[in-house]
């Protein structure tokens, strides 16, 4: 008789493509997106959290940045082997999307316009890669029914603000600001946009904003190269160029080389490139009003400046663009010496509600990368790699459980993280070490001796991993490591070693 066949164990691995997050990871989040929270609620803006899943319909076209319409999602159809099937589910790829949705079906419940601000993990299904995961957490701030440019200079504002709030300091970061109808008009006059058929010369211009898109990875030269003939990159593939003249291409190239000192001269520089093009002119005038509104608020060059250079997503915005850069040096992995970069970005979006609603609804935001910002946090040194842990009462008579479940209840009760070491107590050492791995900076050590005479030992755990790493240090030779205190001023005890040690 064949033996039955053993079910195989599943292997303990996470997908590709995601990860597992732990304590510090997750606490320091957590207080990260506590703080983001509120300053959009200063600003006026309520909370949205809406349904991981969407309709694939609802959804639409999914990523800007991806030209086939199922490409980039997790998704799914109902009954898919019934007769008659149901929708096609998919996992939100960003916060936006949702949000056009949600407006669309209570708009006529929401007051206009509508301020959000919404929090959570998205899912892309795209090839993962170094620091590139298919599930990431977005922090988003969106304004949908104000058309005025004021709701852009706003987003600009809070954006700052959620910077410095968070610890970035002023001077270690810029919002950078441009304008999608800027570069409407540059193509315009550059003879690749045609107001009255814009179907017109879609192919080159399609080539134009890749290319535009592309300054950061290929430089001026690259770019200009895609504007006339073509590129050929480093392992010899061609790519075809916009086929511009070098008349069409200077126009487009002083565009992403506009910007001046001062707000005032960049303004005056993109006047003269989109003389002529009254889309251009509007778009000129808006960055003039964004660059008014801010100097008004307090909110100088220093912290948020006109840049023509800011290129990301103008495929997809209709007007404003806005960009966060922390300008800061780190290293890479391999000891090189770079500017820390991008952890925001936004900008106006009017066209999304009108899937819905046939009606043009504008609507600008924010979404701040959350991982990125807890990693620049972590390189200017403001949150540790490891979150202090709890205060741990250690357990020399199994018979006192009591008592030691007592004197944790008084140090939580005291706001102070504590917990009773529930392994097994039998090797003292072993809580030790137990305490050493959950980052403990106090350890309550009491037996029968102390609990006769009613008093309790408290072990500095931080002083005493300094003093092991150097006995010899100055500083702290005239501090104890370890206090004999009595059982009442185990609170007051622990607090001021707490207190020393921060």
């Amino acid at each position: 008789m064949a033996k039955p066949k053993k079910t195989p164990r599943p292997k303990a691995e996470t997908p590709k493509g995601f990860r597992d997050y732990f304590g510090a990871e997750v606490t320091q989040r957590a207080e990260m997106l506590h703080k983001i929270a509120q300053v959009y609620h200063r600003y006026g803006f309520d909370a949205l959290e809406s349904s991981g899943v969407e309709t694939v319909q609802a959804l639409g076209k999914f990523l800007p940045d991806v030209d086939r319409p199922n490409e980039g999602v997790f998704a799914w159809q109902e009954d898919a082997e019934a007769d008659k099937p149901g929708d096609w589910l998919a996992l939100r790829y960003d916060l936006t999307a949702p949000l056009a949705r949600v407006y669309a079906q209570h708009r006529n419940d929401l007051p206009t316009p509508y301020r959000r601000y919404a929090m959570g993990p998205v899912w892309r299904n795209e090839k993962p890669g170094p620091g590139r995961f298919r599930q990431f957490y977005q922090c988003d701030a969106d304004t949908v029914g104000a058309p005025s440019v004021a709701a852009d200079a706003e987003i600009c504002a809070m954006l700052a603000d959620c910077l410095e709030e968070v610890g970035i300091d002023r001077g270690d970061y810029i919002v950078r600001v441009n304008n999608r109808k800027v570069l409407n008009g540059v193509m315009e006059v550059a003879g690749v946009l045609d107001p009255a058929n814009p179907d017109n010369f879609a192919h080159e211009r399609g080539i134009v904003l890749r290319a535009i898109d592309k300054l950061d990875r290929l430089g001026l030269d690259g770019v200009r190269a895609l504007l006339g003939a073509g590129r050929k990159d480093d392992s010899g593939d061609f790519t075809d160029g916009a086929g511009l003249t070098d008349t069409q291409a200077d126009v487009v190239m002083g565009f992403m080389q506009a910007k001046r000192d001062t707000g005032a001269e960049t303004v005056a520089r993109l006047r003269e490139l989109v003389a002529g093009s009254e889309t251009g002119a509007q778009g000129v005038d808006e960055l003039e009003t964004i660059a008014d509104l801010m100097a008004a608020g307090g909110y100088s060059s220093d912290r948020v400046e006109i840049d023509p250079s800011v290129v990301r997503g103008l495929g997809y915005y209709t007007g404003p663009v806005f960009e966060a850069e922390l300008t800061f040096e780190i290293k890479d992995d391999k000891g090189r010496v770079r500017n820390f970069g991008s952890v925001a970005g936004g900008g106006r979006y009017d066209d999304l509600v009108k899937r819905f609603t046939g009606q043009e609804v504008p609507a600008t935001g924010v979404s701040i990368g959350v991982d990125r910002l807890l990693a620049a946090l972590q390189a200017k040194g403001r949150m540790s790699a490891q979150a202090e842990g709890p205060v741990v009462v250690t357990v020399m008579d199994k018979a006192r459980m009591a008592d030691y479940q007592a004197m944790v209840a008084e140090l939580r009760q005291a706001g102070i993280r504590a917990e009773v070491y529930l392994g097994n107590p039998k090797n003292f050492g072993n809580q030790l070490k137990y305490a050493d791995r959950r980052a403990s900076p106090v350890a309550v050590i009491a037996g029968g001796d102390e609990f006769d005479k009613g008093m309790i030992q408290i072990k500095d755990l931080i002083l005493g991993a300094k003093i092991a790493e150097s006995a010899t240090l100055e500083e702290w030779k005239d501090r104890p490591s370890q206090y004999e205190v009595a059982r009442g001023d185990l609170v007051a005890k622990v607090r001021e070693i707490l207190e020393l040690n921060r």
